[in-house]
């Protein structure tokens, strides 16, 4: 599959690494996946991957990647934080992989600042475009508290450890979860991919 051919890539070049979880959305989805540094994120920002049909259900736990319509697909994901966004499966969001452990990880990602005003005009949360023109040093002096990956690593070739930190907004603050991509985690009830 595509998206976890791209996803795996990142990972393997740590594009992932001091990413912030800009956007968390409690009992929706946490995103993340916008490089803090502008230069490593322009190489990837008109890199697009070709829509994949949804072969699983975005579930709680379910990683997909963000897009702003049809093949937009680029270095944004999101993980879904409840078992009520099936709606997004209709949107073309196809699941590339599922947080497999540490799912109560994902959960403490710091969610202070609500909604991205990209999204809300009234959102207190962190402006894309100033995350892609200004990377870490604008969400460093202006929202502190996100939850960010401070290392991003395979385990046995297969597994992608994610370690996170601030969570809950608090410095120190640590935990870790395990992702698997397709085609390694197939949904219960559907056949390999």
């Amino acid at each position: 599959p595509i998206g976890a051919g791209r996803f795996k890539t990142l990972v393997s070049e740590g594009f992932f690494e001091e990413c912030r979880v800009f956007r968390v959305l409690p009992n929706f989805m946490a995103q993340f996946g916008i490089n803090g540094d502008p230069d490593v994120q322009a190489k990837w920002n008109w890199n697009y991957l070709e829509d994949e049909p949804v072969a699983a259900s975005n579930s709680r736990g379910a990683l997909s990647f963000a897009n702003a319509g049809p093949g937009t697909r680029s270095t944004q994901l999101f993980i879904n934080l409840n078992d009520k966004n099936s709606f997004l499966d209709e949107r073309g969001f196809s699941p590339i992989g599922q947080v497999v452990e540490g799912m109560d990880v994902v959960e403490r990602f710091y969610s202070g600042y609500g909604e991205t005003v990209n999204f809300d005009p009234s959102g207190e949360g962190p402006d894309q475009d100033l995350i892609q023109s200004e990377g870490n040093e604008y969400l460093q002096s202006s929202y502190p508290k996100l939850s960010y990956y401070s290392k991003v690593q395979f385990l046995y070739g297969r597994p992608i450890e994610f370690t996170a930190e601030n969570l809950d907004g608090e410095p120190g603050e640590t935990g870790t979860f395990i992702v698997l991509t397709r085609p390694d985690w197939a949904p219960i009830g559907a056949g390999r991919f």
